[in-house]
């Protein structure tokens, strides 16, 4: 097919780049030409891994192109993914939906024949009715375009794999030549017994924020669990395998630590839960808010905890390695990051603190300006009073704590992400605190 991919980010990319993957043609749109331009020529400017490969393949092959015109995208495509952002609003509950909004004005007046318009872009319930009745009203083709919306479920950092071999397709559509559409296009997918969920587009809309704001849900539950840990002298990661063997839960996403963030997760909490108040469930919205209200005071307790492995000493004038700016690993994105949220507030109260990660450095600067940044693992250490483990990289768990025990002045470790094995660290000579486990 034909397909187009309206917004080039962290979704419109990787999509674009699998969609070709998958065989079909596809131009790429966005208003950045300097942005394009990197495309076009195989660069990759977002940390993910498999796609500066999958990028220069297809923009080698022809198969994949890039334009700031969305008239010819109109012209070319016969199915148009919408992938731009939709931040938080300025109420700080609800999405801004400007840009789905701003494409549908730009691309629908082009519409000259039947077509598809798949929205791939978090909304708030109710999005697709009125994108639908805008785009047939501005288009030529006027009733013969069909709107779908196909809400993502990417993990950043695994964002190619899970295009590729998604756990599940949510397709919110009202006409049978949608349905057609959509399960073209995903046909190798579908062939290969990823499962399909058709639906009305109501429910596809809230599929994607209960999805989310249930993952947020559970690493709220984990830290208030690694809260109660810290109070009794309990270990959270013992009862993470606890809870973890019981089916009806699992401890997929229950790792304890300083919190979620990125660019999708805290956003679609915050809107669902305006969506529940919305809706009038007011129950449900009190049960959202209070896990809102435990991911916000993890800095809180990140720095308690800190304080007492300076066995009470000031954090002012602390010298304070902080390991991990992105919000998780795997990605160099930096929105709303935990790691760089602490950094902040570590600094706030006096410390000197420079920051490493192995990928997000140059965000992370232009983001936290204020900050020190280094790339090299070891000569972050250097002179360090306290070293804080603030994202969960597989660098800093391979990382030999007995060729580094020397390189701070103190070599005292405070691992936020409950993450490394405490043991070899120190045997080593580090004194270890984690978040929800005892001292030993």
């Amino acid at each position: 097919m034909r397909v187009s991919v309206i917004g080039c980010g962290h979704l419109g990319i990787p999509h674009a780049a699998a969609m070709a993957e998958l065989g079909h043609e596809v131009v790429g749109v966005d208003v950045d030409q300097a942005k394009v331009d990197r495309l076009n020529a195989g660069e990759c400017p977002i940390y993910e891994a498999g796609l500066p490969e999958l990028l220069a393949c297809h923009t080698q092959s022809g198969r994949l192109r890039f334009t700031t015109d969305i008239r010819e995208a109109a012209g070319f495509a016969e199915l148009h993914f919408i992938g731009v952002g939709t931040p938080i609003d300025a109420d700080g509950r609800s999405y801004d939906t400007g840009q789905v909004f701003g494409a549908i004005r730009q691309l629908a007046p082009h519409l000259d024949r039947p077509c598809t318009i798949v929205g791939k872009s978090t909304v708030t319930v109710g999005t697709t009715r009125q994108v639908t009745a805008l785009a047939q009203r501005l288009a030529l083709a006027g009733e013969r375009v069909d709107v779908v919306w196909n809400p993502e479920f990417l993990r950043e950092g695994h964002a190619v794999q899970d295009t590729l071999h998604p756990d599940r397709l949510i397709a919110g559509l009202t006409t049978t030549e949608a349905e057609k559409a959509i399960r073209a296009v995903y046909a190798p997918i579908l062939d290969a017994g990823v499962p399909i969920f058709v639906t009305d587009p109501q429910t596809a809309e809230l599929a994607k924020g209960a999805a989310n704001t249930f993952l947020g849900l559970k690493i709220s539950y984990i830290n208030a669990v690694a809260d109660m840990c810290e109070a009794a002298g309990g270990d959270v990661a013992q009862i993470v395998e606890i809870l973890g063997i019981d089916p009806r839960i699992g401890s997929g996403g229950m790792r304890p630590g300083i919190g979620y963030g990125g660019g999708c997760l805290p956003k679609d909490v915050r809107a669902f839960t305006a969506s529940a108040r919305q809706l009038g469930a007011d129950q449900a919205a009190a049960l959202l808010r209070a896990a809102e209200k435990i991911n916000e005071g993890r800095t809180d307790v990140a720095m308690d905890l800190i304080t007492r492995a300076l066995d009470d000493r000031p954090v002012r004038g602390a010298r304070v390695t902080v390991w991990g700016a992105a919000f998780k690993p795997g990605t160099n994105d930096v929105r709303e990051s935990p790691s760089l949220a602490l950094a902040h507030a570590l600094q706030e109260a006096g410390a000197t603190v420079t920051v490493h990660d192995p990928q997000a450095v140059a965000t992370a600067m232009i983001r936290n300006p204020e900050l020190e940044y280094t790339d090299n693992l070891d000569v972050s250490l250097d002179a360090a009073d306290l070293v804080v483990l603030a994202t969960e990289w597989p660098e800093y768990r391979q990382a030999d704590p007995q060729i580094l025990v020397d390189r701070p002045a103190n070599p005292l470790l405070v691992d936020c992400r409950t993450t490394l094995d405490p043991e070899p660290w120190r045997a080593a000579g580090w004194t270890v605190h984690q978040l929800g486990r005892p001292e030993k």
